[in-house]
Formats: structure tokens, C-alpha cells, sequence
């Protein structure tokens, strides 16, 4: 049982687990929990923000001698021990009525309690502090610290609007003394409240404010730290590129004035960027010299174990064995604090990836062992429940599940009283798949629904907190969806699932698209409407293909609100061979019969003839499929029976999920559309010759401002249209691309890139009526990238970010003449019939197929509906 008893001699050391109550916040704790540590800007530490008394004499066992072993507890990570130094300080000072230096004393134990989760004792010091601040008219710098102070406790509470509102006040109360410095500080720290409230935009406007104020200083720590602020908030929003010139500029600066510690921060956080960057070699270079130039012992660990994570990930033998005696030496050697807990989980987490025989996991059980003990010691019950939690981790990888359970259990019960949802939901999962090994099935759901309750919670801090966990959004958040719905759809006993676990496991796989989506925008911005599908079409049946290790499961929602379920029996690493066959096969030199042999497996897969007899007795016109992973880079027009492809017999589209549905159909006065795009060869993108002959087409058919076309399709005329007329639906024929990169997805314009989140800000800045939103977004000239496989989601991204209700685009690159000849008659009969969009396109789809021309799939098949497709 290797160090199971170790763990249950310390039970019996503490009987104080449950007596902390704190709130938790995501971004430290997250990027604690997936083993990467991205240092805290310098501008917000907390360190920095010790005050210091007001000048009396220091002698033994006076206020000041005892307030300075605080100090020097306090940046040795011994938070406790310097509250105990500090309290007796201020019993002294409270004796003696010396209100100032009590209330710089109460400034400093707010911190430490603060670095203790204590939030309760932080918040109530801080008060009392700035109770008696008030009232001395001449300290207003003191009164502009302590309500720093009181900001930073807010905002790791999650109270990212409280703390902005004491951060504006404490920028004015600096400003009020002429204090530029301090000011400019409060500002750096305004814009850490304004990332965690999603505020991006906002956040990087005022740090660029604060450098234009320092651009005319000479170089100071102040100037390098709000460039490493700046780019820290670059890297967080996803401007990764921008985020390492800032940093580049920051550590330039940080070397002319040879200040370390903004060199050591800054060298570690052009490593993280350059590694999410996919630029390996830039990234361990940046984390050696971080390594060779920190002094704090912690920051230098902290840069060798990134490396050490690098190092795995890239399979870099040799030095990784070096890099793990020179970590191990060292970890001994550290004294008590939160930091050297992390670190030694963080450890463990690598140690694990190297498959460790027995004896080394009993090392790695001592160490966290040791941890979680160290962590108690502390009173730090966030700490403990990490170490703890991963301590579980390790008994079952061992296949010891009691015990694993047993402190799972108690890491779990750590981190719900201390309200620290980050990382309940893993311990959560963890108790999920202890229970499932021990074939306790039942709990196991339940724990597993659980971590999928407090993942919706929390949804916002993931994705807008840290920008390090989109990095691990597959390996990390992504799983608990997907074991939730295998077990949901198990059949037991022989039975079929039943109806109440089939929408338990409708529900998961919706939740895991907005999931993704959110991931994909690194914000959560996404509204559940959870719509039914009889609400939306009752001629439409929803189809969720669900992949899972050893099978595809599919479940099919009816009109009449039944679920069907139908398991194909395909290991997943087999059904992603066969989608890459499909779409190898769709090219343009391919025989149709190749094409249509190897897409009658994929239909057989999703449909097959059963599901085919309940579409037909249930009279269904439309289908709507809520794809999952590579199904989402295939048109399912494409999938064929037989005898006749999909799209000759359904009108067909491709939902995010129906909560993202919109269900409201195409209103039929005459349609009022923008179009613009480009047939000249512009950007090293090559010309569209036929561009000119859809445009003119279309707008022979519909109402129109005059089209833009090639130089006069720029952002700024695209915005002054769009901002003055109503249009019902927006026509782009130009070169795009889409990606599972948010960053890579983009629209062309004659002299730019449009990105996804400038595309959408764009076409929601008309001074529309909320009664009459874009109808239609055509894309008719994109693609998706070539080699990634979950490159749909950019589109899926573009479909749910530009504000439309409906998105029509291409998968691939097809002859502009036979876009521009689908185009002409999908206007027809979107201006003509009274029939909605998904028939619409299926019509001009099937005309296309009929013109000798263009009977092969390569030409028709890629154009899909994203959305409502009413």
C-alpha cells in the first residue's frame, strides 16, 4: 500500500480540514492543476505591496523588530508564522494608540491571510485598515496601498467588478497626492480586474494608456512591468505573436536597468508564449536563461520544471533525465509555502508521463505525501487539497481504488468548503472514474454529472482567466464529457437506455460543443437557449454522432421528443481512417464510384437502414446534425445509400447545438443583402476571375447598396454599409479560411485579414432593430486548413460569433464558376419561394448536380448550412 498509512497517520495531526472558508480562483489554481506555471505580472504581486511603519526605534522585542521578522517570514513563503509576528506588532500597537502603524500592520496581515485563502480574517483587517485611513486626512498614499490591497482580496474572491471600482478609487486617491508611479500602478492592476471580467479590449487600451505615459520616461522597473503586463494580457487574449514583441520589449528594458526579477518574469513568460507559439527551441532557450538569471529559488524551479514539462512533451531523453536529478536535489531543500506545494505536485504531474516503475512511484507518493502534510502545517486547505487530490491520482494509477477513493473524498470535501469549484470538478472526475473501476456505476454518474455541473459553473473562468488552459482544453476538460456519455449510453444487462439517459446524455454532448466553442474564443460568450427540436422544425429530426473510444454512438432526437440511441461497433483510431478516406476521395480527380463506395460505410455509420425506416414513417424532411470531432470536416450531403446521396432525399444543416439555435425562419419580404468581395489577385491570394459575374447575379435578383469590389472592399466601407442599412442578409465572396486556431480563421479583405472576432464585431456594429438581425452569412470562398482536423470549429465559430442566424460556407475550395452558378440560384429561391434556407440550399445544390459539368461531389457537396435552418 506504499504510503497509504503515511496519509492516515496524518489524519489524526489536524481537526481544523473544514474551518476555512475561502473562495477560489481559477487562474491560479487551474494552472496549477495542469503542471504549467506562468509567473503572476510583476505590477500585481503581492509582495510588493508590504507597507512599511512609519520610522520609530527598533529595539528587541519592540513593534517594529516584530513587524520586520514578519517581513522577512512573509517573502519566505511562511504566511502563518508571519501573522503570528505581526498580530503580537499590532496587540502592541493597539496598546499604545499608535492608529497609523496599526493600520500598515493590518495592511500587511490582510496579505498574508490573503496568501493564506483566508479571506474571511483579509477581508476584515483591510477594513479595519481603511476604517482608520479614512479618517487621517493627510495619508491618502496609505489609503491608496491599502485599497490595492483591498482590490487584489476582491478580485482572486471573483469579485472582478468590486475590485475594478476600488482600483479606479485607489488610482485617484494617488493621483490626488501626485503620486504618477503609484497611479499607474493602480491602473496595471485595473486591468488584471478588467481580463478576469472577459474585458480584453478595455484591459490592453489602458495598459497601452500607461505606456504612452511612460514612453517619454527613461526605462524603469514601472515601465518594464507594465510591459510585461501588457504582454501578459496579450498572450491571455490570444495575440500571441504581439504578446512576444511586448515581452521582448519588456525584457530589453529589464536588462538595461538590470533588475532581475523582471528579467527572470519576463524570460519565463516569453517561454510560456513562444511554447504555445509552437516554437519549441525559442521556448527552452527562454526557460534556460530564466533558469540561469532568477535569484528567488522558487522562480528558478519554477522555470526548470516548465522545461521539464517541454522536455517530455518533446521527447527529449537525455536532458530530461538531467533536468529531473537537478529538480529532485532541490525540492528537499524548499522552504514551506503554497509555492514549493506546487512545485512538488507539478513535479509528481511529470514524473507520471514517464510510465515510472513501482519503486519511483513510491517516491513520487512521498513527495506529495510530504506536501499535502506541509500544506496542513499552513493551514492552507487549498494546498492541501491539490496535493492531496493528486495524491489520489497516483494510488489509482496503481489500481489501489479505496484508497484512492478515500482521498479523493477528502481533497474534494478541502475543496468544496473552501469553495474552490477549479478544482472540484477535477476531483470530481477523479471519483468518477475510481467509482467506474470499481464497477459502481451508478455513483459513478452521478460524480461524473457533478464535475460537469461545476464545469458549466465555472465555465467563464476557464476560458477567460488563463489563457495556459486552452493549451490543455483536450486532455483536460474535454474527457469528462465524453466518459460521462459512455457511461450514460452503457447498455446494463442487456437492456436498452433508457430515455432519461439519453437526454442526460443529449444535454453533455450540447454542453461539450458550447464548451468548445467557448475554448475556441478563449471566452465564454456563448447564451444556452436549449431549444427542442418540435419547437424548432416539426419535420426535422436532430442526429448526435458521438465518438468514443470503441464505438460510435448516435443518438437521434424525433419532432414527437423521443430519443433513439444505436451503437456501431468502430474503434475510434478505425472510424477516423475511414473519414480521412472520404475526404481524400472528394477531390476533384476522384471516380464518383470511389467516392460513393467509401461514403456508403460512413453512411451506414450515422444513418443506416433502420434509422432510415424511422425517418421515413416519422415523415422527416430536414436533418440537422450536431457533429463531433473529424465528422465536422465532412459534408454529410455527401453520404450516400446506395442509390442517391443525402442531400438528394433531406434538406440538411449543421447545428452547434441546439442551444445555440435561433429558431426563427427567414422572414419573406423582399431580402435587402450586402455583398462585397474580391476577384482580383491581392495578398498572395490568387484572383477569382468569376467573382464579378456572382455579384452581378445576385444583385440582379435581390435589393442592394452598390456592391464593394476588390479596392473598395476594405473593413471601413464594409462597417459604413452595414452600420446605415438593415441588411437582411451578408454576402462575402472572398477568400477565407477557417481553423480550429481563432487566430488562424479569417475573411480577406482587399488590404487585410479579417479575424473571427473582427468579422463579428463588425457585422454587429449597424444600429440594427433586435427584431430584424442578419438572416444570412454566405461565405462563398472559403475553406477549412488543410491538416487540421477540427478545422470546422472556425467555421462553427464564424456561424455563432458574426450574430447570424444562419451561416452558408464551403468546406473547400471549389471553381469559382461553379460557386458563382450555385450562388445565382440559391438567390432564386430564397427571393422566389416561400421555403426555408436548408431547402433552399439543398435546391441549388441538386441543380448544380444535374449541369454535366458539375455532377461530381467536388463541386456541390462542400457547401454547408451552419445554424438555424429555417
Amino acid at each position: 500500500m506504499f504510503f497509504w498509512q503515511f496519509i492516515v497517520n496524518l489524519k489524526s495531526k489536524s481537526s481544523k480540514l473544514l474551518s476555512y472558508i475561502i473562495v477560489g480562483t481559477c487562474t491560479a489554481i487551474l494552472t496549477m492543476l495542469l503542471g504549467w506555471n506562468p509567473q503572476p505580472s510583476i505590477a500585481n504581486n503581492p509582495s510588493k505591496d508590504l507597507t512599511d511603519l512609519v520610522p520609530t526605534q527598533s529595539l528587541p522585542n519592540s513593534p517594529s523588530t516584530l513587524f520586520q521578522n514578519g517581513k522577512q517570514l512573509y517573502h519566505a513563503g511562511q504566511y502563518a508564522k508571519a501573522i503570528a509576528s505581526w498580530q503580537q506588532a499590532l496587540n502592541i500597537y493597539m496598546k499604545q494608540g499608535d492608529r497609523l502603524n496599526r493600520a500598515i500592520v493590518l495592511n500587511n496581515l490582510a496579505l498574508a491571510s490573503q496568501q493564506l485563502g483566508q479571506w474571511h480574517d483579509a477581508d476584515r483587517t483591510i477594513a479595519m485598515s481603511l476604517e482608520i485611513l479614512k479618517s487621517e486626512p493627510q495619508q491618502e498614499k496609505l489609503l491608496a496601498q491599502a485599497l490595492n490591497i483591498q482590490g487584489s482580496i476582491q478580485l482572486i474572491q471573483g469579485k472582478a467588478q468590486e475590485a475594478l471600482t476600488i482600483w479606479q478609487m485607489a488610482t485617484a486617491s494617488y493621483e490626488q497626492v501626485g503620486d504618477k508611479d503609484g497611479a499607474m500602478r493602480s491602473k496595471i492592476n485595473q486591468s488584471q480586474a478588467m481580463r478576469a471580467l472577459g474585458l480584453y479590449p478595455k484591459a490592453k487600451s489602458l495598459l497601452q494608456q500607461v505606456q504612452i505615459e511612460l514612453r517619454e520616461q527613461p526605462d524603469s522597473s514601472l515601465k518594464a512591468s507594465s510591459l510585461l503586463n501588457l504582454g501578459d494580457t496579450l498572450q491571455r487574449s490570444g495575440e500571441l505573436e504581439d504578446a512576444k514583441v511586448v515581452l521582448q520589449e519588456s525584457l530589453a528594458i529589464a536588462k538595461q536597468i538590470n533588475n532581475p526579477a523582471i528579467i527572470a518574469n519576463t524570460l519565463l513568460s516569453l517561454g510560456n508564449t513562444t511554447y504555445r507559439l509552437q516554437q519549441p527551441a525559442e521556448a527552452i532557450g527562454y526557460y534556460q536563461q530564466a533558469i540561469n538569471t532568477a535569484t528567488a529559488p522558487i522562480l528558478k524551479l519554477q522555470a526548470q520544471l516548465n522545461l521539464l514539462r517541454l522536455q517530455i512533451d518533446t521527447q527529449q531523453s537525455e536532458s530530461t533525465q538531467l533536468l529531473l536529478t537537478a529538480i529532485q536535489t532541490q525540492l528537499p531543500n524548499l522552504p514551506p509555502s503554497r509555492d514549493s506545494v506546487y512545485a512538488k505536485v507539478n513535479f509528481v504531474q511529470s514524473l507520471t508521463k514517464l510510465n515510472l516503475p513501482s519503486s519511483n512511484r513510491q517516491a513520487a507518493a512521498q513527495i506529495l505525501a510530504i506536501a499535502a502534510q506541509q500544506a496542513k502545517d499552513m493551514g492552507d486547505p487549498r494546498s492541501e487539497s491539490y496535493a492531496l487530490g493528486y495524491l489520489g491520482e497516483l494510488y489509482e494509477q496503481n489500481l489501489q481504488y479505496s484508497e484512492a477513493q478515500q482521498l479523493t473524498e477528502k481533497a474534494l470535501i478541502l475543496a468544496q468548503t473552501n469553495n474552490a469549484s477549479d478544482m472540484s470538478y477535477r476531483w470530481q472526475w477523479q471519483l468518477g472514474r475510481v467509482f467506474k473501476s470499481k464497477g459502481e456505476n451508478s455513483k459513478a454518474i452521478a460524480a461524473y454529472s457533478e464535475a460537469v455541473n461545476t464545469l458549466a459553473s465555472i465555465r467563464g473562468d476557464l476560458v477567460s482567466s488563463n489563457a495556459d488552459i486552452q493549451f490543455s482544453f483536450r486532455d483536460s476538460v474535454e474527457p469528462v464529457y465524453r466518459q460521462l456519455v459512455a457511461l450514460l449510453l452503457m447498455h446494463e444487462d442487456g437492456k436498452p437506455v433508457s430515455q432519461e439517459n439519453l437526454k442526460s446524455a443529449r444535454t453533455v454532448i450540447e454542453s461539450l460543443q458550447v464548451a468548445e466553442l467557448d475554448n475556441f474564443f478563449k471566452e465564454a460568450c456563448l447564451t444556452n437557449l436549449a431549444t427542442q427540436v418540435d419547437e424548432v422544425d416539426p419535420q426535422a429530426a436532430v442526429i448526435y454522432p458521438i465518438v468514443l473510444p470503441n464505438s460510435l454512438e448516435v443518438v437521434v432526437s424525433l419532432p414527437d421528443r423521443s430519443l433513439q440511441h444505436y451503437t456501431r461497433k468502430i474503434s475510434q483510431p478505425n472510424l477516423e481512417n475511414l473519414l480521412r478516406k472520404l475526404r481524400r476521395s472528394l477531390r476533384r480527380t476522384s471516380l464518383e464510384t470511389e467516392i460513393q463506395e467509401v461514403s456508403q460505410e460512413v453512411y451506414s455509420l450515422l444513418i443506416g437502414k433502420e434509422m432510415e425506416s424511422l425517418l421515413v414513417s416519422n415523415q422527416i424532411k430536414t436533418l440537422a446534425f450536431v457533429l463531433d470531432g473529424s465528422l465536422r470536416n465532412l459534408p454529410m450531403a455527401v453520404l450516400h445509400d446506395g442509390q442517391h446521396y443525402l442531400m438528394e432525399k433531406y434538406n440538411l444543416a449543421i447545428a452547434p447545438g441546439l442551444q445555440l439555435i435561433d429558431p426563427q425562419p427567414i422572414k419573406r419580404q423582399q431580402l435587402k443583402v450586402f455583398i462585397g468581395g474580391l476577384s482580383k489577385e491581392t495578398q498572395n491570394f490568387k484572383a477569382l476571375p468569376n467573382v464579378e459575374r456572382e455579384i452581378q447575379q445576385i444583385a440582379n435578383l435581390v435589393s442592394t447598396q452598390v456592391p464593394l469590389l476588390n479596392e473598395t472592399f476594405i473593413s471601413e466601407s464594409i462597417q459604413d454599409q452595414i452600420s446605415k442599412n438593415p441588411f437582411r442578409v451578408v454576402h462575402l465572396a472572398t477568400h477565407g479560411e477557417f481553423s480550429s486556431n481563432a487566430e488562424k480563421t479569417f475573411i480577406l479583405t482587399w488590404n487585410s485579414r479579417l479575424g473571427i472576432k473582427q468579422l463579428g464585431d463588425l457585422l454587429q456594429t449597424r444600429n440594427q432593430d433586435s427584431r430584424n438581425p442578419i438572416e444570412l452569412l454566405v461565405l462563398s470562398a472559403c475553406k477549412s486548413a488543410k491538416g487540421d482536423n477540427r478545422a470546422a470549429l472556425g467555421l462553427a465559430g464564424v456561424a455563432v460569433r458574426s450574430g447570424a442566424r444562419s451561416t452558408i460556407a464551403s468546406l473547400w475550395s471549389v471553381e469559382d464558376s461553379a460557386t458563382a452558378t450555385l450562388m445565382e440560384n440559391l438567390y432564386q429561391q430564397l427571393a422566389t419561394f416561400d421555403i426555408t434556407k436548408a431547402e433552399s440550399l439543398r435546391n441549388a445544390q441538386i441543380s448544380l448536380l444535374k449541369k454535366p459539368q458539375f455532377t461530381h461531389p467536388f463541386y456541390w457537396a462542400p457547401f454547408v448550412l451552419v445554424g438555424n435552418w429555417l
